[in-house]
């Protein structure tokens, strides 16, 4: 897991692509010379259900752990905001390694469980560009054609890879949304509110509970138990809260008495800009 990580282009282009059961040889413990150096000064991307798992591990709030233990660079070239693992200012090392390993192991990030894997997944995959697996071999990795045999599939299987996958399928369908790619950016408010619906939970509990959202949004009475009190369901309905904020789907249901008061609003309002649109030509055809 590199800094200098490979373009997606020199991946499709250059990289062996291993199916399910092709097979690596590879090690890693501490017995190996290497141990612990591919948790220094590198990128780690963050998933919102890394950010779930690792904050419940340590028992604090979202917001806390997120302060605390990632950054969020944002470039003009972002449309979105990328939550990063945050490095050790002196040593560059993960905050969570220690001489014996990494110290939330059971509950540590999707990339760090897939490395030496990678996984190459286009967004519209012509024959040739399907989803294939590849192998990152670093000069810093001396865990290669070492140890044990194993297929692909055993490491994903061993690694506990399936379930992080299987709660990133909302999120993945949220980052490879068509919307993406139109010429639009996001306001102030629409980036806060993607950040704290993502990466932030316990806010955005907040945000669903202690705001007018449940009067105005009809959400039936067990989903609404569920988020109070589960992570996994919160975040869940926050890909769909977002789906419907962001691309405008149908994924929430506006309560019948709000959207007609928004109706009437805004056909007040309309007709309000149409009489003052009717004023202002009378004034300049009496000025003509």
């Amino acid at each position: 897991m590199p800094d200098e990580a490979p373009s997606p282009r020199k991946i499709l282009d250059d990289y062996p692509r291993l199916g399910l059961e092709d097979s690596f040889t590879f090690r890693c413990d501490k017995a190996m010379d290497c141990f612990g150096c591919c948790c220094r000064d590198v990128s780690i991307v963050l998933t919102p259900y890394d950010v779930l798992r690792m904050k419940r591990a340590l028992g604090i709030s979202s917001s806390e752990f997120l302060e605390k233990y990632t950054i969020s660079p944002f470039t003009k070239e972002q449309k979105i905001p990328v939550v990063l693992l945050k490095m050790d200012p002196q040593t560059r090392r993960c905050l969570f390694v220690t001489d014996e390993g990494c110290s939330i192991y059971p509950h540590r990030p999707w990339a760090c469980r897939m490395y030496p894997l990678g996984v190459a997944d286009p967004k519209n995959p012509n024959p040739e560009d399907r989803r294939f697996h590849f192998l990152m071999k670093e000069e810093l990795c001396h865990g290669h054609d070492r140890g044990r045999t194993w297929t692909v599939r055993e490491w994903i299987e061993d690694q506990g890879v399936e379930q992080y996958d299987m709660m990133g399928q909302g999120f993945k369908e949220l980052m490879l949304h068509s919307f993406w790619d139109e010429e639009k950016d996001l306001t102030p408010a629409e980036i806060d509110m993607y950040y704290m619906a993502c990466y932030d939970l316990d806010r955005f509990r907040r945000f669903v509970f202690e705001t007018k959202f449940l009067e105005m949004f009809d959400v039936d009475e067990a989903r609404v138990e569920a988020i109070r009190t589960n992570d996994v369901e919160l975040l869940e309905f926050g890909m769909l809260w977002l789906r419907f904020a962001l691309f405008k789907e149908k994924t929430l249901r506006i309560k019948p008495r709000v959207a007609e008061a928004w109706r009437r609003r805004a056909a007040q309002e309309q007709s309000k800009a149409g009489a003052a649109g009717a004023h202002e030509q009378k004034v300049a055809n009496s000025h003509g």
